[in-house]
């Protein structure tokens, strides 16, 4: 996933990213209200998560700045704010999830990876494709009974396929999934991770539309 992080802790935001890059998602941290906006109309994301005081504004407004758009992505609110009226205020803004200030990295993983199977339309973290068994939750998967070990960005890559199971993806959206602002993209990176996944799972898991794109493989 491409997840957008607004925070203005710096301990708290470079930990938080760094959990979620070792998860293998790419992240774009910023710490202003103002910059998130210019990041949402520049990238498209897959994940937003939410601090509520910002030097800038209140995050509760922008959230419904957001939604009031028509903007569906799913944000995940991270603060200290822990009153029942605070997470009611925040659901009925239109988030996704509530976390209160500190948390445990390793809950803000399982959560994220939740939000984002339910937004997949399949809150199953168990797939079944063929002869390859996947556990999304456990980022684990195997084919014919045997482990198959995927990198971090194979498995991004391949969660965006099954996210959109018989969708065509254009290079630069698969692109997005995989890098942030501040990483230079290589121009065959799309072209050398479908080539290893197709080694590891089998040659028809991914489809190529020459010149269009990549779509999921029927088995």
């Amino acid at each position: 996933m491409r997840v957008l992080l607004i925070e203005d802790d710096t301990a708290l935001g470079a930990a938080i990213r760094d959990q979620i890059a070792a998860d293998g998602h790419s992240v774009d941290w910023v710490n202003r209200l103002d910059q998130a906006g210019d990041a949402i109309v520049a990238a498209a994301y897959d994940l937003v998560l939410l601090d509520l005081m910002l030097p800038d504004g209140l995050g509760i407004p922008f959230l419904k700045g957001l939604r009031g758009r028509g903007d569906v992505t799913p944000v995940m609110i991270l603060t200290a704010l822990d009153q029942v009226t605070d997470r009611i205020a925040g659901l009925n803004a239109g988030a996704d999830d509530y976390m209160v200030k500190p948390f445990d990295l390793a809950e803000l993983s399982a959560r994220i990876g939740s939000v984002a199977r339910r937004y997949a339309g399949n809150p199953n973290p168990n797939i079944t494709l063929g002869p390859l068994a996947i556990d999304l939750a456990a980022r684990s998967i195997t084919l014919n009974g045997k482990a198959i070990v995927l990198t971090a960005r194979e498995w991004v890559l391949f969660e965006a396929f099954l996210q959109r199971p018989g969708q065509l993806l254009s290079k630069a959206q698969l692109e997005e999934r995989l890098y942030s602002f501040d990483r230079e993209i290589d121009s065959n990176a799309i072209e050398v991770h479908v080539s290893r996944l197709r080694k590891k799972l089998g040659t028809h898991v991914i489809e190529t539309e020459r010149g269009l794109g990549y779509r999921l493989g029927r088995p």
